[in-house]
């Protein structure tokens, strides 16, 4: 990371973004864990459903940590629009796949799009990597997350 000046500002509004797309998750995610959510069947290995805020709060916080490393960097690169389009392109995945699978309840649907979000992830992390080494690596924990998450909505996908 080049030695810039530490920006406020940047940084929260950074941090901001992932956690509102991860807020409007969860307005679209609430009432269907209470309800829906408990008749399905589920894998051995399905987490209580405690661990799940904590994780993506984790998550959100890491890659706004990794967007403003980007961002600051934004001048090594002569493609930062790429980064930012496949960074937002990835967390409108991440909102959407909470739309299908709780919101919609549709689990196939979930289940193709959260493929299609793991390969957005692994674009995202590639691209962020070519700035800066950190943030490419910020996203390996989503990328763990979500792979998991993937098995888990699969399982769900064959359980029911």
């Amino acid at each position: 990371m080049r030695n810039t000046k530490f920006q406020v500002l940047a940084f929260i509004l950074c941090l901001a973004i992932p956690l509102f797309i991860g807020y409007l998750g969860s307005l679209l995610t609430m009432e269907s864990v209470k309800t829906w959510y408990t008749t399905l069947n589920k894998p051995s290995l399905n987490p209580p459903n405690w661990i799940f805020a904590p994780v993506w709060t984790t998550i959100y916080l890491l890659l706004g940590i990794s967007s403003y490393r980007v961002w600051t960097n934004r001048k090594s690169v002569g493609w930062f629009h790429w980064a930012v389009i496949i960074y937002f392109l990835q967390l409108a995945f991440n909102l959407m796949w909470s739309f299908l699978f709780f919101y919609q309840q549709q689990i196939g649907f979930a289940l193709v799009e959260i493929f299609l979000l793991l390969m957005i992830i692994i674009a995202n992390a590639f691209i962020f990597y070519r700035f800066d080494k950190i943030s490419g690596w910020l996203f390996l924990p989503y990328f763990l997350w979500v792979s998991f998450a993937t098995y888990l909505t699969y399982s769900i996908f064959i359980l029911n």
